[in-house]
Order: C-alpha cells, then sequence, then structure tokens
C-alpha cells in the first residue's frame, strides 16, 4: 500500500483520488492518518490479534447463550448478560446483545490505555472518555453517541472470557471477565436502549495483568482513521502484533485468514474478494506493514512496529 502513501506525499489527497487505482474509502484512511500530527499511542492485549468481537448484531444466536470464535489455540467466549427492565428497574431481566460493532472495541481501547498510562486496572470514564472518543472522531451526540451507550453497557454486562492452552497442553483460563466492576448512572435519554451510562469500569485483576504482559502498542492517528470499520480495527491490530515479531516471510492461508477474521462468510471467495480490501484499509495506516496478497493466501513479511519502541520508552511506558 505504498503506493497511495508516495501519491498523498508527493501529489496530495485530489491526486490520489483521480489516479482512480485506488479505492477511495483507502485514500480517504490514509489521508486521514497522514494529516493526523499526533504522536499519541493506545494499547490493547494480544488476544484481540487473535479473536474478535462479532461485527454486526448476531440476531440468529438463542437468548442467553454464548457467542464464541476459535483461532487457532485461542478461543474467546462472550455470555451475554441481562438488565431489569421497567423505569424504575424493578421488573423481570432482560437479555442484552453480546457486543458488537466498532464501538465496543473502542471502548475497550480506551480502558485498556488507560490502565496501561496509569498502572491502574480502576478507570474512571467521563469526559476523559467523551474527549478521547471526539478526538477519534466519534460524535457523543444524537445516534451515535446513544449507540456508544448502548455498547458500553452490552460490554459490561456481559462476561468476555479468552481460553488458551497451558504450558502443559491443556485448556487454560485466561481471565474471567475483562470488567470486573461497573458502575453505572442514569443517562439524561429516555430511550429503553442504551439508558444507562457506564460511569467507572474495573478491569479483572487477570485480564490486567494479562494485559501488562502482553500490550500490543497501536497508532491513536490509525485508530482514528479506522473508527468507523471494525473489520479494519481489527486487520490492522493483528498487524501490529504480527508483523514486526516476524523473523521471516510466513504465509497465513486463506483458510486461516477466514477462521480467524471470516466468521461472518459462507464461502471462502466472498472473505477473500472482502478481505483483501480491509488490508489494504489496515496498511493504509501502518505504511510500514510488508505484506503480498498471493493465491494461497497472504504473505507476512518483517516489518517496523506500528509504534516505535522509542517513541513508547520516551512518553514513559515500558513495556
Amino acid at each position: 500500500m505504498a503506493l497511495v502513501h508516495d501519491i498523498l506525499a508527493a501529489r496530495g489527497k485530489k491526486a490520489a483520488q483521480e489516479e482512480n487505482l485506488i479505492a477511495r474509502d483507502v485514500v480517504e484512511a490514509a489521508a486521514t492518518y497522514m494529516a493526523d500530527e499526533d504522536t499519541a499511542f493506545a494499547f490493547a492485549y494480544t488476544g484481540w490479534a487473535q479473536c474478535a468481537l462479532p461485527h454486526r448484531r448476531i440476531e440468529k444466536l438463542p437468548t442467553g447463550l454464548p457467542w464464541e470464535v476459535i483461532s487457532g489455540p485461542m478461543r474467546l467466549v462472550v455470555e451475554p448478560g441481562r438488565r431489569p427492565t421497567g423505569k424504575d428497574g424493578s421488573g423481570p431481566l432482560e437479555w442484552v446483545s453480546v457486543p458488537f460493532g466498532a464501538y465496543p472495541r473502542l471502548i475497550l481501547v480506551y480502558l485498556q490505555t488507560q490502565a496501561i498510562r496509569t498502572s491502574n486496572r480502576e478507570v474512571e470514564l467521563g469526559n476523559s472518555w467523551r474527549d478521547w472518543m471526539t478526538r477519534i472522531g466519534v460524535s457523543w451526540g444524537g445516534n451515535t453517541g446513544r449507540s456508544v451507550r448502548e455498547q458500553a453497557e452490552f460490554l459490561s454486562r456481559c462476561k468476555l472470557t479468552f481460553h488458551m492452552p497451558d504450558g502443559g497442553g491443556r485448556t487454560g483460563l485466561l481471565n474471567q471477565s475483562i470488567v470486573d466492576k461497573a458502575i453505572f448512572i442514569e443517562s439524561p435519554q429516555t430511550e429503553r436502549q442504551g439508558r444507562l451510562f457506564l460511569e467507572t469500569a474495573k478491569l479483572s485483576e487477570q485480564f490486567f495483568e494479562a494485559l501488562k504482559k502482553h500490550p500490543i502498542p497501536l497508532e491513536e492517528a490509525a485508530i482514528k482513521a479506522l473508527a468507523n470499520n471494525s473489520a479494519a480495527l481489527d486487520a490492522y491490530v493483528w498487524l501490529a502484533y504480527r508483523l514486526h515479531s516476524l523473523a521471516a516471510p510466513r504465509l497465513v492461508t486463506w483458510i486461516a485468514l477466514k477462521a480467524q477474521h471470516g466468521h461472518g462468510y459462507r464461502k471462502l471467495a466472498d472473505f477473500k474478494f472482502r478481505f483483501t480490501k480491509i488490508l489494504d484499509l489496515a496498511t493504509a495506516v501502518y505504511p510500514d506493514a510488508k505484506i503480498e496478497v498471493v493465491d494461497q493466501g497472504v504473505i507476512m513479511k518483517p516489518s517496523r512496529p506500528a509504534v516505535a519502541p522509542k517513541l513508547i520508552a520516551a512518553r514513559g511506558a515500558h513495556l
């Protein structure tokens, strides 16, 4: 994807669009990324590079049953939560959806980043959270704000667990839940969905310890450019995790990629077509990423980290 960056640097956004060789959304993402002069960075747990939340609402999932995705040795299980009904909360409990889409991913990035920066698993939200969401281009008002609050509720009420093998080849439980404690206050809106607003979140101790041991540094500018595309966010996190640690090129087959990134696709051909475009978006915000799409899959090549280690050290985050 170096072509789009070269054109943008030499001739600007309009010229890149007029070339008509690169998709407009890729040009837009690269331009947004390159125009951002902020050097802020964020963090995510490495488990998210292997398994991720669904991209859309799971309509056909039987009520109350968990949603899960398996990628290699890692399994992510998300058990939906319940909330009381009625204006005063005295009504019967109802199931809420599994969190989905870009917003819970952004919320989790914020929680993980703040926990790493403060060395504290209890994260206060409020104005700092709203400021961060606004900075990365997510409006706090109207339908967008309601959707963000709704996803915050889904995320805090669900039970989310990473399962992975331990050293003895047995299945180990990495963490019981991401959010160990959440405090809700009434939202000023009256709509039923998303009526509660998450004020404080406390990451579970197990997840916090795993996050500190295995964080993925990410560029905030990249997150901003992909903020409305959950699949591209997942691909960016995956590339940021894998590429810098490679000692030699490695082929990842389409079948393996579909198992990790394409659980919403029935046909492999449909996934290949879509994921190639998703990779274009992800590399638009990761200029140093070196990958090659081939008939068999994607060849991943050793690349510079998404965030330079010197920058992280200069900001006082020692990993």
